[in-house]
């Protein structure tokens, strides 16, 4: 396929609320609610790049970097950062706000890797991405990278 788009067509957001059920015994977010948020915004990302259905091949890495307690909101924001012929890396960050201070911190950043699927569930064919500002073409340098040591790994296993 030798279309590409910009980076930027990917680009996603959320808003959450961590609620008392998403919370573990010290008020702050259970690792596998942020998990399953990533997950879904990734996807999201991925879908609005392709305009196709997706799955999740890897958690490549997950940060968990500060704690989101009850009350706080969580703005997540995904884009893909690179994509093979039918994959694509994509970089979610977390940002948690306390509503009643205004303080912002980072919560977790990830990389995922996401597959397109056909009808029949078969890997399918993607357009490539090109980056526009100079924070994306350090995500899409670095995606560059990331991608090749992915591809070694699948190789020792």
């Amino acid at each position: 396929m030798s279309i590409a788009y910009p980076m930027s067509r990917s680009r996603s957001t959320q808003t959450r609320l961590v609620l008392p059920p998403d919370t573990n015994q010290y008020g702050s977010i259970f690792g596998g609610k942020i998990l399953a948020y990533i997950d879904e915004i990734a996807a999201i990302a991925c879908m609005k790049h392709t305009k196709k259905e997706v799955v999740t091949a890897s958690f490549d890495s997950v940060d968990f970097v500060s704690p989101a307690y009850v009350g706080d909101m969580l703005e997540l924001e995904a884009i893909v950062t690179s994509t093979g012929r039918t994959s694509m890396e994509v970089y979610v960050r977390v940002m948690s706000r306390n509503v009643k201070t205004g303080e912002e911190k980072l919560t977790t950043e990830s990389f995922v890797t996401m597959v397109a699927i056909d009808k029949g569930g078969k890997p399918t064919p993607i357009p490539a991405i090109y980056p526009e500002t100079e924070e994306e073409e350090k995500l899409y340098k670095a995606g560059v990278e990331r991608q090749r040591l992915r591809k070694e790994k699948r190789k020792k296993n």
